[in-house]
């Protein structure tokens, strides 16, 4: 069994850009003209918050993806990724949103969307590789147009910040690969800074970076990929959305970011489940606030793991977005001796975290494994991560 070494696991983005540089030497018989990275995240606290123009509190990932992309004089684009089939080309200036799907459609989505903000982009040959895990909710999607992102900009002198590069990205997935998500993912993997997490307001999308020293305090944060397929997340995510909206109308304020009376609010609302969505995003709300002000004044770690539990006990009983694979999890690193353990990412499946001890992150991991292993679920992947920087440039 391998060790979870005390700073965990520390992937390599050079290695991963070298696969893009290489890939793309390979297809094309080019090298680039760059190589970009940008990485996934996992989100402490603060879920189902960001559409809700509430507050969020994620970690950029040592993990992510990597581009490499060389300019074109023809107004072509062309993609490649290490995971999948054949190239894919397209004229650079006829992306059709809804037109195409897969991992494309978010490279694509990207160039599309920064036209769609006056940018002039070239043609372009894109090779992408990366070693987010899929469909672990660690947001290998933002990852990717987030590297996409920050190359283009470079490459066509665009000239946008971190949080209009974020905005981009958003919009690419929300408008053309039609995925309703908030902008948390997109701003963690830009403002990502190494020993901190990401404090995001993501309605004025103010960001501070909050420390959290966790070698320094002897911790380990531990992410469990719990390898549940995701269930109707699309729809389910769509729904719930929805719900919150109506729920805001209803309760008479913008967001639910705005209720202050959280017992006056739920008396207003006919339905036990907008009740439970509701109070699902005011206490999480207030639980962010909660850890971010425990760590900037600098107390141990250890203290944010109840508010860690209870965001997973509100996720599985008021949100109703967890499932069995997500609350084994939770319940085994608990009962291991966690601080704190949740599930993270937008739910019905995806991944786990744990706040543990580091002497202490094998015995963790055992028994998450062992409780899989008895109720007949996926054998998780279980590994430890620091948060890490932004996207940037690697060549």
């Amino acid at each position: 069994m391998p060790t979870i070494s005390r700073s965990g696991d520390r992937p390599d983005p050079g290695a991963v850009g070298e696969v893009a540089g290489r890939l793309l030497a390979q297809v094309w018989a080019r090298e680039p003209d760059g190589v970009w990275f940008a990485p996934g995240r996992v989100n402490l606290i603060g879920e189902h918050t960001d559409y809700n123009d509430g507050f969020v509190l994620p970690l950029a990932l040592p993990h992510g993806t990597a581009a490499a992309v060389a300019v074109r004089d023809d107004g072509r684009l062309r993609m490649v990724s290490a995971t999948a089939g054949e190239p894919i080309e397209i004229a650079a200036d006829e992306l059709v949103p809804g037109r195409g799907d897969g991992w494309s459609a978010y490279v694509a989505g990207v160039l599309w969307a920064l036209q769609d903000r006056g940018a002039r982009t070239p043609g372009l040959d894109i090779a992408v590789a990366g070693d987010v895990p899929l469909g672990a909710g660690l947001s290998s999607s933002a990852s990717l147009e987030c590297a996409v992102a920050t190359a283009v900009n470079d490459l066509a002198d665009a000239r946008l910040d971190r949080t209009a590069l974020a905005g981009v990205a958003r919009h690419a997935e929300n408008d053309y690969v039609g995925m309703p998500c908030g902008v948390m993912d997109q701003m963690a993997s830009m403002h990502g800074v190494q020993g901190h997490l990401v404090f995001l307001d993501t309605r004025s999308l103010t960001v501070e970076p909050v420390p959290f020293d966790l070698e320094a305090s002897d911790l380990t944060l531990l992410v469990v990929d719990t390898r549940a397929p995701h269930r109707l997340v699309d729809g389910a995510y769509a729904q719930r959305r929805a719900t919150c909206e109506r729920a805001a109308e209803a309760v008479g304020v913008p967001a639910l970011r705005d209720v202050g009376d959280l017992e006056g609010a739920l008396l207003q609302l006919s339905s036990e489940v907008d009740r439970r969505r509701v109070r699902h995003v005011v206490t999480e709300n207030q639980r962010v606030l909660d850890v971010v002000a425990h760590l900037r004044a600098g107390n141990d770690p250890r203290g944010i793991g109840a508010a860690l539990t209870a965001s997973h006990v509100s996720l599985r009983d008021d949100y109703e977005v967890t499932v069995p694979e997500l609350d084994v999890a939770v319940d085994a690193a608990l009962g291991a001796g966690a601080h704190g353990a949740r599930m993270t990412g937008g739910g019905f499946g995806g991944s786990v975290i744990a706040l543990v001890d580091a002497q202490r992150a094998e015995e963790v991991r055992a028994a998450v494994l062992e409780a899989a292993g008895a109720r007949g679920l996926p054998t998780p992947s279980v590994f430890g991560v620091q948060p890490a920087d932004g996207a940037r440039r690697l060549r």
